[in-house]
């Protein structure tokens, strides 16, 4: 048994890459790909939320449950088994044939018949899209040394905003082609062939191979219990965790009802708000995660918490250009406001997992960012978008109770497509709901928005403890 632990020993920490400098970018390539389709199949459903709050007559919260609590509820459930999976078994295989369910569950998405069946495949996409991300970081910090690890894990995280952009680039336009139903098959499937191609073409690297030679050469796998202990610990993880968890309540709350927000309130077409809004913020936040990454690695050498420090005051600076850009009428004012915004917002992206993984033992990496996904996911995630249309339903309810129509008007009567409220209510009436489902949702994502600042504040305030927490310096 020594003789066994001392010769995997050899094989770990030994603070170089792992594989020739080309097969590690394909492989960081193939994961931020893979990472990228997740997203597309994740945030999918927020691009086609009017088409499908209108065509199943939704309440704002019955939109947010689908996609946010029922996609999480099994994303954060299933993370934290599938990570124990990840670090005793084959970490490539269990990716792949995760790629593989969510895309099949994300086809299916388009031939739900109404809110239960799209519930169940939306919850089906979530139990498959668990099993990427914890295996996923702990593949990069054994592909890439700590020095290196930042831009890493900001090309990977890419895949989140690309992903964003491509949902909005493909799908807002087959939908108005097509429908929204054939949107969820034309970008499900292809995840089934890339998922394939992943599993053959990937190898499993040593672990611990790029942690430094002093790190703890154990092999041996904590247990959640041992983790958790391992990390009561670190100060840093804990606010890392909970202001990530702001941000993602703020981002997938937001995020979820974006482009139907620009729909009630300009009358915009799907393709077109897909296209000049959602495409563009997209890249916004995508330069705004490569930057962040980038910067952190440049600055650490100098300053060594850049990677806090940075996130935390570009949160906290992104709340005014979301103000702008959720109150002003003029639409390329909005945009604009909004890019800076997004750029500013998304530079947390790569920090997060940096922190989370660099203040873990390789023992107990997979395991701390599952556990960091499941509260983040489910806190985020889960009660975002679930919060947010909450409040819209609210504040439209009491838009609705002000008007001429008070005594005549509901949230559930004004629910439907603007021809056919028209038709059924007459102009003005259907013009007072129109106007009150827009006002609803404006109010409510300017609410959240605000939140920026307290999770900013926290990752300013992550610097006290950093250095002392990390298991290997980044400078």
């Amino acid at each position: 048994m020594a003789a066994s632990r001392a010769e995997a020993a050899l094989l770990t920490n030994t603070g170089q890459a792992f594989g020739t400098s080309r097969y590690r970018n394909y492989v960081l390539f193939s994961l931020t790909l893979l990472y990228t389709l997740n997203f597309i199949d994740r945030v999918l459903i927020q691009i086609l939320a009017q088409p499908i709050i209108e065509e199943f007559k939704l309440q704002d919260w019955q939109f947010g449950l689908l996609s946010g609590f029922g996609f999480a509820l099994m994303y954060t459930l299933m993370g934290i088994p599938i990570a124990r999976l990840s670090e005793k078994y084959n970490r490539v295989r269990i990716i792949a044939f995760s790629v593989i369910l969510w895309s099949v569950m994300t086809a299916l998405c388009g031939i739900a018949e109404g809110f239960l069946s799209l519930l169940i495949f939306r919850i089906g996409v979530g139990i498959g899209e668990a099993g990427l991300t914890p295996p996923a970081n702990s593949i990069i910090a054994d592909y890439f040394p700590p020095r290196s690890r930042a831009r890493a894990l900001g090309t990977y995280t890419l895949g989140i905003t690309l992903g964003g952009v491509l949902a909005a680039g493909f799908g807002g336009p087959i939908a108005e082609l097509f429908s929204w139903r054939e949107a969820f098959i034309f970008l499900g499937v292809p995840g089934i062939i890339f998922g394939l191609i992943f599993l053959f073409t990937t190898q499993e690297p040593p672990r611990g191979y790029a942690d430094p030679p002093n790190t703890n050469k154990d092999t041996d796998k904590l247990g959640l219990t041992d983790t958790l202990k391992e990390l009561a610990a670190k100060r840093t993880f804990w606010l890392n965790v909970v202001a990530a968890a702001l941000v993602a309540f703020v981002g997938y709350g937001v995020g979820s009802f974006q482009v139907a927000y620009f729909q009630r309130a300009f009358d915009m077409p799907l393709a077109a708000v897909a296209l000049q809004i959602s495409v563009p913020l997209g890249l916004a936040a995508s330069a705004g995660a490569f930057s962040a990454g980038y910067l952190t690695e440049k600055l650490s050498v100098k300053y060594p918490n850049a990677v806090a420090w940075i996130p935390g005051w570009s949160l906290i600076f992104s709340i005014p250009f979301y103000f702008i850009g959720f109150t002003t009428d003029i639409i390329p004012l909005a945009i604009g406001s909004l890019i800076i915004g997004a750029i500013l917002h998304y530079s947390y992206l790569g920090a997060q997992y940096t922190i989370c993984q660099g203040v873990a033992s390789a023992r107990s990496r997979a395991t701390a960012v599952a556990f960091f996904l499941f509260v983040v996911n489910l806190i985020g995630y889960g009660l975002g978008p679930l919060a947010v249309g909450i409040l819209s339903d609210v504040l439209m309810s009491a838009d609705l109770a002000s008007s001429a129509f008070a005594s005549e008007l509901t949230t559930q009567i004004c629910k439907g497509r603007p021809d056919d409220l028209i038709a059924a209510l007459g102009q003005a009436k259907a013009d007072a709901c129109m106007s009150a489902s827009a006002s609803g949702l404006r109010q409510s994502i300017l609410a959240a928005s605000t939140i920026f600042g307290i999770a900013g504040a926290m990752y300013v305030y992550a610097c006290k403890s950093l250095q002392k927490d990390l298991v290997a310096k980044m400078n």
